[in-house]
């Protein structure tokens, strides 16, 4: 239970943190181009790939410091750096064309999903 508590409050900072850094980039750059999103992206890539290694290898934290940060804190403010850590390992586990297959299944895929939830929820 502790577990859950622990990956909620990561999630509400991180769910906040989006929502704040969004709105302030929108604000400040314009959103002709989803600069906000793509920060987000990129800055929750550089995190998780800084602090997992900190957290796992460096520094030998509590566990519940990996379900803060990495699945609450980061998994509500970009999904994206969990699909780019775990590409990430595929590639340095040798396995490219599963990674390959992330990465175009994901993009591919994912666009497919939501145009084919938006045609549904456009028949309803």
């Amino acid at each position: 239970m502790l577990d859950y508590i622990v990956i909620g409050a990561g999630g509400f900072l991180g769910a906040i943190a989006r929502y704040a850094a969004s709105a302030w980039i929108g604000q400040n750059w314009g959103r002709s181009f989803p600069m906000g999103t793509f920060i987000i992206n990129i800055s929750g890539s550089f995190l998780i790939g800084l602090v997992m290694p900190l957290l796992t290898e460096r520094f030998m934290a509590n566990p519940q410091w990996r379900l803060f940060f990495a699945v609450g804190f980061l998994g509500a403010y970009t999904t994206f750096s969990t699909f780019e850590f775990e590409t990430g390992n595929l590639l340095r586990d040798g396995e490219w064309m599963i990674a390959a297959l992330n990465v175009v299944l994901s993009v591919f895929v994912g666009f497919a999903a939501l145009k084919m939830g938006g045609m549904i929820a456009k028949g309803i």
